[in-house]
């Protein structure tokens, strides 16, 4: 399991654990974390999944595909140096630690 922080717009932080091989939307929307919505249950096809990654985790995320980048031009107040759309982003060991703020709302 890799521990992964989702920390609410209010500063409720919820550290969890979640799988390897999961997504990080899969972690939050199991696990009832509140701000991650997931209407389209992970396909990329809407933008309500969208979290600010901490600033020192950036660049230890995989690249946003273009898909991705199109679908967070529809996330409310994306950041596109920080904004990642949590379905996008599988969860492995490097993982381990990483910290998610979440927007005020969703899309």
């Amino acid at each position: 399991m890799v521990k992964i922080t989702y920390v609410e717009h209010n500063g409720q932080a919820h550290v969890v654990d979640v799988p390897q091989g999961a997504t990080v939307m899969e972690g939050a929307r199991d696990n009832g974390i509140p701000g991650i919505e997931a209407d389209c249950g992970g396909g990329c096809s809407c933008a309500t999944c969208h979290a600010y990654v901490e600033p020192n985790w950036v660049a230890k995320l995989p690249a946003k595909q273009p898909m991705e980048e199109d679908m967070l031009e529809f996330a409310y107040g994306a950041d596109l140096s920080r904004s990642r759309l949590t379905c996008q982003i599988k969860v492995n060991e490097a993982l381990d630690g990483l910290i998610l703020h979440l927007p005020e709302r969703q899309a």
